[in-house]
């Protein structure tokens, strides 16, 4: 569990993450194995604030050699370095990723089998947005080759689905893609309005009462290269069990308080 404090100030949305309100929010524990729940080879922290009008998430990133090259708007970035952020809304959840360059991926998901009576809107027009079936990560095996292996099946993807008004800024404490030069990591700082969040927020109030706990995941990828082989690791704050980040249920539950 992690505590997501109210903040009676702003944050500075500069990526810096140097705002008093973040000295005071709830730190989480340092990220691990999504897999195995066994330490990360390298350290990442996040924090969660939130006001009347934004959900505000920080993240803390050591990376010796700060690396990111995708810099168009809702490429793969999470085929290189990123941290990431999925809200669930019971029959939908949201994924954000960034990179160091701050470039942003934003994808918006409903379940299939709670789209027609929900969301079969203009909105959701699965003919006339960018919308793929989706089956999860990692599903790849000829028994889960269409469906995934989710109990729930698989989900739209609305690839061109953007939250309004996000605001996002990256910081390096360091050099970005240089390898000669150690740094010590990159910072990230967003907001996310609450007044976007109404198909998220699943008959919750907007913006959250005190003791209402939502299910945020808060993750990281990472290419790391050992003995000339290069594998992608995947850390997040509460382990899922497999390499799968698409389980809303293994999402870290986050209490807003006072």
């Amino acid at each position: 569990m992690l505590l997501a404090k109210r903040t009676a100030k702003k944050p500075a949305l500069d990526g810096n993450l140097c705002s008093d309100v973040w000295g005071e929010a709830d730190r989480s524990p340092a990220f691990v194995d999504m897999a195995t729940g066994g330490p990360a080879l390298l350290k990442t922290e996040a924090s969660i604030l939130w006001d009347d009008e934004n959900l505000y998430v920080g993240f803390w990133i050591q990376e010796p050699f700060p690396t990111a090259l995708q810099d168009a708007r809702d490429s793969l970035v999470f085929r290189e370095n990123d941290v990431e952020v999925f809200i669930d809304g019971g029959d939908c959840y949201y994924e954000f990723e960034i990179n160091a360059l701050g470039t942003v991926y934003e994808v918006f998901f409903i379940w299939r089998d709670a789209y027609s009576e929900r969301f079969n809107t203009p909105e959701f027009d699965v003919h006339r947005r960018k919308a793929f079936s989706f089956g999860g990560d990692f599903d790849r095996t000829e028994a889960a080759f269409w469906t995934g292996t989710h109990p729930r099946g698989t989900r739209w993807a609305f690839t061109d689905w953007d939250m309004e008004g996000m605001q996002s800024a990256v910081t390096i404490d360091g050099v970005l893609n240089d390898p000669t030069v150690r740094s010590t990591g990159w910072k990230v700082e967003l907001a996310f309005p609450w007044a976007s969040m109404q198909h998220l927020a699943n008959g919750r109030s907007l913006p959250p009462t005190p003791g209402d706990v939502w299910k945020i995941f808060l993750g990281r990828f990472q290419k790391i290269e050992l003995a000339g082989k290069q594998v992608q690791a995947a850390w997040c704050v509460t382990p899922h069990g497999k390499y799968d980040t698409h389980q809303p249920e293994s999402f870290t539950e986050v209490t807003f308080i006072e």
